[in-house]
């Protein structure tokens, strides 16, 4: 299946799949208790318009060669990605009651060796624009049309690796990259910015070569016509959306958080996140 099975008259719209995503992190955030469930609630918008709207991909057949490969840099962020590849019917739904446990294909950090659809391992930050580089050469030299999405953290713009990748990008003239960073300032150590200045973001970006938009992670018409603009763009440059995001985004209690980066939630807190998020329901 491609992209344009997904587009059946019936099927769900982008905001039900982005609820959908939603739902299933926090199922399976209940199985262990805890987790990194603030970033799956906030980039759900994402990963609904790339395995929904712009990606080609087969659900049966996950390693397809002509696919679009999707990676994952900041491996924390597996709940999410698996809560897509649920959606997506790469992964069995029934699979998330096993998230985090012993001999499960959902580790708590994103393993490629693991789970079907997952085309990296990301326990180590900073290195998924590196490898997607190298990704996008081969393609290009297989004369392959298919691209390359990399999901990445803002955190991990403190690491030289991301920028020596983004200037190698746009060296290559990878045209068949895309790149989301994920400012939701928020990491380990605090917000973001305060680590480790990265504003002007865009203006830094361009200036290495890339084609910019910003955008808000969060309203689905504005990050659909980002992938759609970064897809149409015919110049030889490489392209990155960089994606505004509210960490805990459709849980009002979460989004209240201060320090949200690695959530600890008491078991009756599962089902009230779960009933608030089912209020606001598409």
């Amino acid at each position: 299946m491609d992209t344009a099975t997904n587009r059946l008259v019936n099927a769900p719209t982008l905001a039900q799949r982005a609820y959908n995503i939603r739902r299933h992190a926090l199922r399976m955030g209940e199985v262990q208790g805890q987790g990194y469930i603030a970033q799956a609630l906030d980039i759900s918008d994402v990963l609904a318009t790339a395995y929904f709207h712009a990606m080609r991909y087969r659900p049966e057949d996950p390693t397809w060669e002509e696919r679009d490969r999707f990676l994952l840099s900041n491996g924390h962020y597996a709940i999410a990605l698996y809560a897509a590849l649920i959606e997506a019917g790469i992964v069995p739904e029934a699979e998330l009651e096993t998230y985090g446990s012993d001999d499960s294909r959902l580790p708590m950090s994103g393993m490629a060796s693991y789970t079907p659809g997952m085309e990296m391992s990301g326990g180590s930050l900073g290195l998924g624009l590196s490898i997607a580089v190298g990704m996008g050469l081969g393609l290009k030299r297989k004369k392959s049309s298919s691209r390359v999405y990399t999901l990445f953290s803002d955190g991990e713009l403190d690491e030289g690796s991301v920028w020596e990748a983004i200037s190698s990008a746009s060296h290559y003239k990878l045209d068949n990259l895309i790149g989301i960073v994920d400012v939701n300032n928020q990491q380990a150590d605090g917000p973001s910015t305060q680590v480790m200045s990265f504003e002007p973001l865009v203006d830094r970006l361009e200036a290495f070569g890339w084609f910019v938009q910003r955008v808000d992670g969060n309203d689905l018409d504005a990050v659909v016509a980002a992938f759609d603009a970064a897809k149409m763009l015919e110049a030889p440059k490489p392209r990155m959306i960089v994606a505004d995001t509210l960490m805990g985004k459709g849980v009002p209690f979460l989004e209240q958080r201060e320090k949200n980066h690695f959530i600890r939630v008491e078991p009756y807190e599962w089902q009230l996140a779960i009933a608030a998020l089912d209020a606001g329901r598409p």
